[in-house]
């Protein structure tokens, strides 16, 4: 792993990537480290001021996807509830989950939750120092092993990513679609030859910083770039050209109902999601797909169908849903508070919220195991994801007045 899989030449023949001299490579180094350099001094991010490969590791999973400034407080209350591996092997899933609700992609808080583990019973609990040894802990994957193996000790292993290649792809004008895995092994030794290996940690920093503040997705302006004078696609006037990249597929949409179901104590009905899947064992409102309320089962709709208002036969339906699915009798208001949107990678949700009021009088069964009611006051212990925070603010913003 990490090791050149092409020459220049062939990198030149097969790619047609010209590879720089020793001497460009040395005076690329020079000016990028210089530029890195003032930035560290006007920027502050904690996991930059150690060498611990957990602390590393921590911070590599949160800034997938997740913007710098944002991530800071999380990393810096997460290492407060989670000092060491031993911490995190043996907490609870829930809290886990807790520490990380907000930064979306839970999986990855799972899955750090089982390297740990891994680590405690196959490392006795210190973190592998080699890239191969890394490959083999839960969710971590080449990029999060090069940037470990480099920023934590010393190693000249490239981190590659989305960020890189953009960066890379513009600098060698490199007609390759970054979307495809049968590529990264060229990026990956374009990185390789040009790493400092005296402080590659800070080489593979210093282009996760360009590609962060300058060399971006959008608003590109190569001209302010510090290293314009080796981009081929600035100079050739190319650079709206790269990185080559196939177009994503738009996410689904899908539409909900959420209720939010209150009893005569205050309390709110929530339910825990399945153990696999979409939003795995997190707590929400409950929800109904929008097909099921207006569909017989016989046909579906073209386009989802936002609710924003109910008639008696779909007010019935809900209603004969909750009692039949929650042991809970209750009263659905037939307009709705508000609608939220949230997307995912591949979903896009639309939700529908309605108030609901549980008819106590009536005797019910027990709730599903997967059920609780849950006073507003209580909500810190349970794990949300973003689109039920959505539809809480939401509700209680609306509800107020």
């Amino acid at each position: 792993m990490f090791e050149k899989k092409y020459t220049k030449e062939e990198l030149k023949e097969k790619f047609n990537i010209e590879m720089w001299s020793e001497d460009k490579i040395k005076a690329f180094q020079e000016i990028l480290f210089d530029w890195y350099d003032q930035q560290e001094a006007e920027h502050d991010f904690p996991w930059r001021e150690t060498k611990d490969p957990y602390a590393i590791w921590i911070s590599e999973i949160m800034l997938q996807q997740t913007r710098t400034d944002t991530v800071i407080p999380y990393f810096e209350r997460f290492l407060e509830a989670f000092p060491t591996i031993k911490d995190l092997a043996e907490a609870p899933e829930y809290k886990v989950l807790k520490m990380w609700e907000g930064l979306g992609y839970y999986s990855r808080a799972r899955n750090l939750k089982e390297a740990a583990m891994q680590i405690m019973l196959h490392y006795d609990g210190v973190f592998p120092d080699t890239p191969k040894e890394m490959l083999k802990l839960k969710g971590i994957g080449p990029y999060t092993a090069g940037a470990i193996s480099s920023m934590a000790f010393g190693l000249p292993t490239p981190a590659i990513d989305g960020n890189l290649m953009r960066v890379l792809s513009r600098l060698f004008e490199i007609d390759l679609d970054i979307t495809k895995a049968k590529n990264r092994k060229v990026f990956e030794t374009v990185a390789l030859y040009l790493i400092d290996e005296e402080r590659p940690g800070d080489f593979n920093q210093a282009l996760m910083d360009l590609g962060r503040t300058v060399c971006t997705p959008k608003n590109y302006f190569p001209e302010m770039s510090p290293v314009k004078e080796f981009n081929a696609s600035y100079i050739n006037e190319t650079w709206h050209k790269y990185p080559v990249k196939k177009a994503k597929n738009k996410p689904k949409p899908v539409t909900y109902v959420a209720l939010v179901i209150q009893n005569e104590q205050g309390e709110y009905l929530l339910e825990r999601r399945p153990e696999k899947g979409l939003l795995a064992n997190m707590w929400q409102f409950p929800l109904i797909n929008v097909e099921k309320i207006i569909s017989d089962g016989t046909w579906k709709p073209f386009q989802p169908v936002i609710l924003e208002d109910l008639d008696q036969e779909q007010q019935a339906f809900i209603e004969e849903y909750v009692q039949e699915n929650y042991q809970v009798p209750v009263t659905i208001a037939p307009q709705t508070v508000g609608v939220v949107e949230h997307v995912f990678s591949h979903l896009k949700w639309t939700v529908s919220i309605y108030d609901g009021v549980k008819v106590d009088h009536i005797l019910t069964g027990d709730l599903p195991e997967n059920c609780v009611w849950v006073h507003p006051d209580d909500f810190d212990h349970y794990t949300f994801p973003t689109i039920q925070k959505k539809i809480w603010k939401n509700f209680i913003e609306i509800t107020l007045f």
